[in-house]
């Protein structure tokens, strides 16, 4: 009588275990990862926390000057909301892109300290390098966040305080302020030293920020400059911005595609921020 087999279904069992939990644990350790980049960046404010008290001057300079002085004017039609209500969410997205398109400054010390070459050596991927520190300059933005609902109310704002919607408001911030992130990071990569990061940034954040819709309706601009507006992804987190902080706002494109357009910017950058990282360590 010879003997009987053994039963091969284990085996089999335990092999299609691992191949289905093989991708479940590196997604895990991605996002390990990713959260202790954006940790380690995020550290840094305690040392200099001065740096997002003086970001939150110009904002406050708009809000208190330019706001207050067109509220009165009434020389920019935004229907029946005050010029200063409507103003308040596009200075956010305009506070939060100032703190994030200079970050990438950061990626230029780090070569300069050789701390580049560290991070490139380790077993933590581009990606999970790339994402890590977008999402830092996202967490980074959420302060001014802050600083403008306390100013806002402070003006008088009709501020909606609905819980989903102040969850939405900081998504729509740290989504777009990761986005913008990540394109710094491409610039830090692309021109390597810190005068031209500088005068790179300076540049472009104006142009972000005055072919949106923060400080006038997309409707009173020249045909040019409204098909430039709708493929800036400012426009999209403002107008996110103003159906979930107002009391009165809504949203001229709808929730959806405005998240959409946010989440897809910040994918494409990042993703394209990652297969640029050697380039730092040159």
């Amino acid at each position: 009588m010879t003997p009987r087999e053994p039963d091969a279904q284990p085996s089999v069992l335990a092999e299609t275990t691992l191949k289905v939990s093989a991708p479940f644990f590196g997604l895990i350790s991605f996002v390990q990862k990713t959260l202790v980049i954006a940790e380690l960046e995020v550290r840094k404010l305690r040392h200099d926390p001065t740096e997002l008290l003086l970001r939150a001057v110009q904002p406050a300079l708009w809000l208190i000057i330019f706001g207050e002085v067109f509220t009165r004017v009434r020389a920019i039609p935004t229907g029946e909301i005050r010029y200063l209500d409507f103003l308040s969410p596009g200075i956010l997205a305009q506070s939060a892109l100032f703190v994030a398109i200079f970050s990438g400054m950061t990626i230029i010390w780090e070569r300069d300290l050789g701390i580049v070459h560290k991070f490139l050596v380790s077993p933590t991927s581009r990606d999970a390098l790339a994402l890590g520190k977008a999402l830092a300059g996202g967490v980074r933005a959420l302060s001014q966040a802050v600083f403008i609902y306390v100013l806002a109310i402070v003006l008088g704002v009709k501020i909606n305080w609905n819980p989903l919607a102040l969850v939405g408001v900081l998504a729509a911030v740290l989504l777009a302020a990761t986005a913008f992130c990540a394109f710094s990071l491409i610039i830090a990569f692309l021109v390597k030293t810190r005068e031209r990061f500088m005068g790179i940034g300076q540049v472009l954040t104006m142009p972000f920020f005055f072919a949106s819709n923060a400080i006038y309706p997309i409707s009173i601009m020249p045909g040019w400059l409204q098909a430039v507006a709708r493929g800036n992804p400012l426009t999209y987190e403002v107008d996110a911005l103003r159906a979930l902080m107002l009391a009165q706002g809504s949203s001229a494109n709808g929730l959806g595609m405005d998240f959409g357009v946010l989440l897809l910017a910040a994918a494409v950058l990042v993703f394209i921020a990652a297969r640029l990282y050697p380039r730092a360590a040159t």
